[in-house]
């Protein structure tokens, strides 16, 4: 058996050009045009504010720490805005490993425990965008089809296709060529740095259903125009997805299963 080798670790900590601002209710508790994007092995990119940028006036300390071996002890603080709470929100690094990057009067947020973020005046979801990060959507003639279940559920030969650094190519097809009266609107909702926000189907074929296999970004950000309200598969959940004659094979991803 081959044992799978670990990634080396590597972390750098880069000034971004961009003006972030991160806002509960109708607060902004922290806004910058001097943040700082730290981008590591295994964790999301993640925007770090300088302190003087950052409303102290609404955070209460906590009783967390967490001491990351690669960076050091983490100081959290509740955010307090009203009668909004979010416990352990914001946290800043009080001590730092000898190979840490110099975090030392920055304060970072969770993601999630914000109202809202913004670079510039445009509203981002997820996460920190990282700069290294590229997305192209391309028009295409290659013959797509969706199999799941045993039945051909899509059958294209008009797709765009999306390239994203990092993950395996995504067919984007025309609800025209797909099965819809297979596909059962479903309530999720996800959302993507570099897409906007996504809706799901998923798919009945006889009597079985395959949740959430399906998405499609109604309103997609300004930057993917070209995939507004076409339907996308998970290449990797679906029986086969043959493309040109050929099953396309199944890269594992954090969406396998």
């Amino acid at each position: 058996m081959t044992q799978k080798q670990e990634v080396p670790h590597w972390a750098e900590f880069i000034p971004s050009p961009r003006w972030v601002r991160a806002k509960i209710g109708t607060e902004i508790i922290a806004d910058s045009k001097r943040v700082m994007l730290l981008r590591e092995t295994g964790n999301l990119p993640t925007y770090y504010f300088p302190k003087e940028d950052v409303r102290t006036d609404l955070l209460q300390s906590s009783n967390k720490s967490v001491q990351d071996v690669r960076k050091g002890l983490a100081k959290y603080w509740t955010v307090k805005v009203g009668d909004r709470v979010a416990e352990n929100a914001a946290w800043n690094y009080e001590t730092l490993t000898p190979d840490a990057p110099d975090l030392k009067g920055y304060m970072a947020f969770e993601w999630e425990a914000m109202d809202a973020w913004f670079e510039e005046d445009d509203q981002i979801y997820r996460h920190a965008r990282d700069p290294y990060k590229r997305i192209d959507v391309v028009n295409s003639s290659r013959h797509v089809q969706v199999i799941v279940g045993g039945e051909i559920v899509a059958d294209t030969r008009r797709p765009r296709l999306l390239f994203e650094t990092g993950l395996p190519i995504r067919y984007y097809i025309p609800k025209e060529d797909v099965r819809m009266e297979w596909l059962i609107p479903s309530d999720t909702k996800t959302q993507c740095p570099y897409k906007g926000i996504a809706s799901y189907y998923s798919v009945k074929v006889s009597e079985n259903v395959h949740k959430d296999l399906v998405w499609y970004y109604p309103f997609p950000i300004p930057e993917c125009p070209k995939i507004e309200n076409l339907v996308c598969f998970y290449n990797e959940r679906v029986d086969a997805l043959i493309v040109n004659g050929e099953q396309e094979e199944k890269v594992p991803t954090p969406w396998s299963q």
